[in-house]
């Protein structure tokens, strides 16, 4: 997954500040929805993450933020929980999550699917290889809308 120059920036700023407190960075995303523009951080630790470790990351990289001023244009800035429903993007997100349920919606359909919910079988060289059903698929994740963690109860 390629990072933006802005969502580069943020991330180096952030990655030092999450492992102060004992947290990681999942992902960075800086978006325009309607009129404004978004910066999203979403971070992980073992255990969950907390109102107060989202409080702690806001207040430190607001901070940041303004003393190095990295984005021109003015934004919303957004620090949450990667989530239970997490969206895999990296290579170690899927290698993290190998024998796991995931939710997946294509693009297109293949197969005559387009949204399913598979196991996690691999990753290697951009393609996600699951076992649907018991049966073996090898998706392109250029195909692929989102891949996140199903929520299985």
């Amino acid at each position: 997954m390629a990072y933006s120059k802005t969502e580069q920036l943020v991330l180096e700023m952030t990655e030092p500040i999450c492992a102060d407190l004992g947290l990681s960075v999942w992902d960075i995303e800086f978006l325009k929805e309607g009129k404004n523009n978004v910066l999203r951080v979403y971070i992980d630790k073992e255990g969950g993450v907390g109102i107060d470790d989202c409080e702690a990351v806001s207040v430190a990289l607001s901070a940041k933020l303004d003393e190095k001023d990295p984005i021109p244009s003015a934004y919303s800035l957004e620090v949450s929980s990667a989530g239970l429903d997490r969206q895999l993007k990296r290579p170690s997100d899927f290698a993290r999550y190998i024998g796991h349920q995931v939710d997946v919606k294509l693009y297109g359909p293949i197969d005559g699917l387009k949204d399913f919910t598979a196991e996690l079988v691999a990753f290697e060289n951009e393609t996600v290889f699951l076992n649907y059903e018991g049966k073996a698929m090898e998706i392109p994740l250029s195909k692929a809308a989102s891949v996140r963690l199903a929520v299985i109860f």
